[in-house]
This record gives structure tokens, sequence and C-alpha cells, in this order.
């Protein structure tokens, strides 16, 4: 009996060994027949999204310029030659083969002189054509030839949703010519420009946005403009998952402004304001919510339509209307007065809601041209 189980023993094990290697067998027979890593060409593969990404960076990379800033500064007080000292860059992009370049505000700042390095490593001094301030937007101009300029393919900033495919491509630290890739990550952000406007309607994205990418385009996966870089949320100054950039929506109103008249063409309602400080001071203490008329422009439609701003009085200074709402959208300060007017052109009348003693008055306001620099 042992002996016969013994047997019976071998005799499983043996089969047991035989179903193990048929099945190995087997596997390494169907592996023959589908192709794996050692049998691709790595130089000739590419997934659906690597492809696009090459593409991207192909087509757009030539419209993406370097940008250095420097400025004049006096080393002491014992000689009067100024010395240019290195400021900083930057990225932007050609917006037409004219030579005008697009970029942020914040990295032309300031500088006494610009030069704008094309991708194939031609150099041009450059120009400050217009600024934006308010929307941290600035127009350059280099003196170019055309065919030497390729334009960045502008896109539409409305049609964008969460998870949606971003490209960024820009000059990090000065490393020329990066891309980095994300999602946008949400829609109609606020941030605050460097005047302290709130800047709205903001893309926020994941995509790898560092120092020096300040200025060059966010793209969609067709390569068209959606974008300008902005600005990072970050404690330390780096990436960190959390950027910023100006829709490009915003950037086709603005850059043509720029362009003609060096700055934006805000309309202007014809009333003096208080100063920020002084506004913030009064609506503290005495509690008001809205937008105080410091005074009235000679001449212009609010004098003319009876509003008032402060007066002096034996009892001191007499507040006169505070502006609450224009064409029905509610102002609580001076940040939103411009977002409203900024929404209008020279010419439009508005309806001006004011409140005076106590009082609401309405007055038919026609928006002017602003004064010219």
């Amino acid at each position: 009996m042992q002996t016969a189980a013994s047997q019976l023993a071998r005799n499983l094990t043996l089969l047991l060994l035989l179903l193990i290697v048929g099945m190995t067998v087997q596997a390494q027979t169907q592996n023959d027949e589908r192709p794996g890593a050692r049998d691709i060409d790595y130089s000739n593969f590419r997934t659906d999204d690597e492809q696009n990404n090459i593409q991207v960076f192909r087509d757009a990379s030539p419209s993406v310029v370097y940008i250095t800033s420097s400025r004049l500064v006096r080393r002491s007080f014992f000689t009067l030659n100024p010395e240019e000292m290195p400021q900083g860059s930057g990225s932007g992009f050609i917006w037409d083969n004219r030579g005008y370049i697009v970029t942020n505000f914040h990295v032309i700042q300031n500088a006494s002189r610009l030069t704008v390095t094309l991708q194939d490593g031609t150099a041009f001094q450059a120009r400050v054509v217009g600024t934006a301030p308010d929307q941290d937007l600035a127009v350059l101009h280099i003196d170019a030839p055309a065919e030497e300029l390729q334009p960045v393919t502008l896109g539409d900033s409305s049609q964008l949703e969460v998870g949606r495919k971003v490209i960024a491509i820009g000059n990090p630290f000065g490393l020329d010519t990066t891309l980095t890739v994300g999602v946008v990550s949400a829609l109609g952000r606020e941030i605050n420009s460097v005047t302290r406007r709130r800047i709205r309607d903001v893309i926020q994205t994941d995509a790898a946005i560092n120092p020096g990418n300040s200025g060059g385009p966010l793209l969609n996966s067709l390569g068209q403009l959606i974008g300008v870089n902005t600005a990072i949320y970050s404690p330390t100054g780096a990436s960190s998952g959390i950027g910023f950039a100006i829709p490009v929506n915003t950037v086709k109103n603005i850059v043509p402004e720029l362009i003609e008249f060096g700055r934006v063409q805000t309309p202007a309602l014809g009333v003096a304001l208080l100063p920020p400080r002084q506004a913030a001071y009064y609506r503290e203490r005495l509690g008001i919510n809205g937008v105080i008329v410091l005074d009235v422009i000679e001449g212009l439609a609010p004098e003319q339509a009876g509003m008032r701003g402060l007066t002096e009085s034996s009892r001191g200074l007499m507040i006169g209307d505070i502006i609450m709402e224009i064409d029905g959208e509610r102002v609580r300060n001076e940040d939103d007065l411009m977002t409203v007017l900024e929404g209008k052109r020279a010419g439009d009348v508005v309806e001006v809601l004011t409140l005076r003693d106590n009082e609401e008055r309405r007055y038919e306001i026609e928006l002017h041209l602003p004064q010219s620099r």
C-alpha cells in the first residue's frame, strides 16, 4: 500500500509539472505572436497624447520669444554716470508679422532697455508701444523682417472647460523654449494686478509655471492661444501646481487698443474720485458702501446733470454724491466702478444711481474718452 501511494504521488507531481510547462509554453507562444516593447522602434512610437504635445510645440514654439530687461542705476554717490544692470527675464509671443510682441506688464516694468530674442537666437532691441498695468499686459515692438515672424494662432477662451488639456511654452529661469503640460483646473478666478486692481475671469491651471514663464502663451490642444501666463500661487516662488493665465478673449480686446492708443481706452465718467486710502477710511468710519465723488470735472456731463462732489461748510467737509450703481450693476468700490466702465465705450449713456443726503438720485451720463497721455 505504501509503494502504491508513493507511485500515485509521483504521478500527480509529474502531471502538475507537465501542466505548468504547457501553460508557460502557451503564454510564451502568445507573447511571440503579438509585438512587445522589444519589437517596437521607440523613435517611431508615440501615443496620441505625445504626438499632440510634439506637434503643438513644433508649431507654436517659433511664436514664443525670450525677453530680457535691464535698467540704469547709479552704483555710488561718487559718480554721476549710471550703469546698466540686468533686471530680469520673461516670455512673450509674436502678435503679428508687423513686429508686435505681447507680454506681461510686470515683465517690462521699470526697464530702461528691453531685448527680445526669437527662437532662432536672433535678438532685437524692443520699444514699449503700450501698457495696461491694471490687466498686467504690455505690447512691445521690434524691427524684424516679417518673414522671420510667426504670429501665434488665437483661440477662444469662452470654449474652455475644466479638465481640458493646456500647454505652456516659455522661458522659466532663463531656460529658453520650455514646454509644460497640464489641464484647466478652474475658470473664473480673480487675481490682483501690480496696481492691486482685480483681473477677472482668470484661467487656473496645473501646468507648471515658474519665474520666467510670465508673459508666455497658454495653448490648447490645437496650438491656439487661450491665455497669457501671468502668475503662480506659491509660498516658495516656484511652481506648486497652481498657475494663472489671463484669458485670450480679454487679450484680444486690449492689445489692439494698446497698439493704436498706447493705453486701454476705458471711457471716463467725468468725475474725480477720492484717493484709495481716503476712500477706505470714509467707507470704514462712516459705513459707506459705494464710491465717493471727490469732484465733478467742469463742463462734462456729471456737472451739467447736477452731480456734486465734496464741499466745505462751517461744519467741515460735506460728502456729496456716492455712486451706488451704474446701469443696475452694483458699485461697492473703485474697482467695481472701473470694471463696469471697462465694459462700456465712449459715447454710451449710462444711468448712475447715487446717494446724497440720504436720498437716491439718478443721472443720465454720457461717457467720454479718457484724457490723452
